[in-house]
């Protein structure tokens, strides 16, 4: 017992601890904090055409390529297809027969009707001429319907036909071309497996950016919301929008749901193309002339906000309970309890130092261990 008692006084001798306590403190100020909402996507044209006839047939004088200007009603290419010709010559002949076939049930209607009314025979006979007239006014009816029929599908024929000239439906450029001359459009679109839209017509003037914002941030944007937009492919370039429109439904993409957010360009740069990645920080607040701390000297317990302040000339802070409000990535707004100028804490620092003392082992002599021991 007497060794290990002194080896233990010895250590903590030589030894002794001390521990130092730092703070880094920052000055609560006034100033303003804005709030926002991060998200990438793609540009896109939100006026944009499929050219897809619904007719087959094979393409023929094909006339523009990627990146040409139209305007409505130009010629893009023709489809030929015979059989639609035929087609409507036939529907017309149909027709003219139909409305021949209507003016002869015209003509039988006003005889049948003459004789009724001119009959100077007896009842038997008028029954007759009744029923004649009935049977007249229903031939009618059937002729009529006849020229109907047959004028819609003349109509049909003579539509089918002009879609054989394929024309541009909007002003705009020519985005893509997947067809080319002698192509069957039948291979080339509709159901087939390999199908692709024959030409895309976009208006490069509604060029806008569409984001994909997080189910956790979409409640917190809103139309008319300004954003800042970025893009990878040109480096400095920096473009102010707002919010125009938000998807309502939600799409699910490897257990997480996003919201698209269409984002129109307060101005247009030449450079802009579509398809482009773009990153958007779309401003969802902003307060000004508010009391702001570092996100560091807000701190939390219970449920409960605090703050640590350290007043000149003390070495220890003193805590107080804190309001917040708004907060970003950086900064915190502080509704209450705290002043411009309170210097807060913003992180603690301790530090544990042993200092060795000069005291010598030769003054603590153990009996029977050497060094002190006692004379034969």
């Amino acid at each position: 017992m007497v060794i290990i008692g002194g080896g233990y006084y010895w250590y903590h001798t030589a030894h002794p601890t001390t521990t130092q306590v730092q703070y880094k403190t920052a000055a609560a100020e006034k100033g303003a904090i804005t709030t926002s909402v991060s998200a990438s996507g793609n540009v896109i044209v939100d006026e944009s055409v499929n050219i897809d006839p619904t007719i087959t047939g094979t393409v023929v004088n094909l006339s523009v390529n990627v990146g040409d200007s139209v305007k409505k009603g130009q010629l893009l290419f023709n489809i030929d297809n015979d059989q639609l010709g035929i087609d409507m010559a036939s529907s017309s002949a149909s027709l003219m027969q139909s409305k021949q076939s209507l003016e002869s049930a015209k003509a039988s209607k006003k005889q049948a009707d003459y004789d009724l009314d001119h009959n100077k025979s007896g009842l038997a006979i008028k029954n007759i001429l009744k029923n004649k007239a009935e049977a007249a006014e229903i031939s009618l009816n059937v002729a009529k319907e006849n020229v109907k029929v047959a004028e819609a599908r003349y109509q049909n024929a003579l539509t089918d036909a002009r879609k054989r000239n394929v024309v541009a439906p909007i002003d705009g450029t020519v985005n893509a071309v997947n067809i080319k001359n002698g192509d069957d459009l039948s291979r080339v679109s509709g159901s087939s497996s390999n199908a692709q839209v024959p030409i895309i017509i976009g208006d490069l003037k509604t060029i806008k950016a569409q984001v994909q914002v997080n189910e956790v941030d979409i409640y917190n944007i809103d139309i008319n919301q300004k954003s800042v937009l970025t893009f990878n492919a040109i480096d400095g370039l920096s473009v102010s929008g707002k919010v125009e429109k938000m998807d309502s439904l939600g799409t699910l993409t490897s257990g997480v749901v996003t919201y698209n957010v269409t984002i129109s360009f307060d101005s247009l740069d030449p450079r802009i193309r579509p398809e482009m990645s773009v990153s958007a920080t779309i401003i969802t607040g902003i307060k000004q002339n508010i009391v702001i701390v570092p996100n560091s000297a807000v701190k939390s317990q219970n449920g409960q906000s605090y703050a640590q302040i350290l007043e000149d000339g003390q070495k220890i802070p003193r805590q107080v309970s804190v309001e917040v409000g708004i907060s970003n990535n950086t900064d915190t707004e502080i509704i209450s309890g705290l002043n411009a100028g309170d210097k807060v804490v913003t992180q603690t620092i301790s530090s544990s130092a042993a200092t060795a003392t000069s005291t010598s082992s030769s003054s603590l002599r153990v009996p029977g261990l050497g060094g002190g021991g006692r004379p034969d």
